[in-house]
């Protein structure tokens, strides 16, 4: 498709793929950015009690913009990460939308899947969430389905492991 210099190329939009994560994802990215968060305070409360008072006046702003982007990590991340990421899987790709401040869409035909992959962490468990990576030859890496119900992820890999083995394709 020739185009003239300065326009761009018609055709078809990129939709957005078909399926949201499971609504438990959001409570599971809470709890995770807690933990996280939690966790990040204990150290620089630590450091904070072992560091020269007169370092205490430069650490106090970073501490309060410390809180406050841990803040919206609890609290607007997992909503707005929630509205965009999506996946999809038809008999010719996968296809993940990830991101919440900037968005990633990827794509990738079964014909190079090499590996699929389901992944159950402690947390994840908690909240009966699964990841299913999905590896191809892409440099970019892998694509992971992130935060299926455990019983999507358990068919989405099933079926991506029966349409792969039929697909004829070298993978590479």
């Amino acid at each position: 498709m020739s185009t003239a210099r300065g326009e761009l190329p018609t055709g078809p939009v990129l939709r957005e793929p078909a399926h949201q994560v499971d609504p438990r994802a959001v409570r599971y990215w809470i709890v995770q950015g807690l933990i996280t968060g939690i966790t990040t305070w204990v150290v620089l409360f630590a450091i904070y009690w072992f560091v020269p008072e007169s370092w205490g006046r430069w650490l106090g702003p970073f501490f309060v913009l410390f809180m406050l982007g841990s803040l919206v990590d609890v609290t607007l991340e997992p909503l707005i990460r929630f509205r965009r990421t999506r996946w999809e899987v038809t008999g010719e790709k996968v296809f993940a939308q990830t991101g919440w401040l900037s968005r990633d869409q990827r794509i990738a035909p079964l014909s190079r899947v090499q590996t699929v992959d389901t992944h159950r962490g402690p947390l994840q468990r908690m909240f009966r969430l699964a990841d299913v990576t999905v590896t191809t030859a892409s440099a970019a890496g892998p694509i992971t389905l992130s935060c299926l119900d455990t019983d999507v992820a358990d068919r989405v890999t099933a079926e991506l492991a029966r349409v792969t083995g039929r697909t004829r394709g070298d993978a590479t």
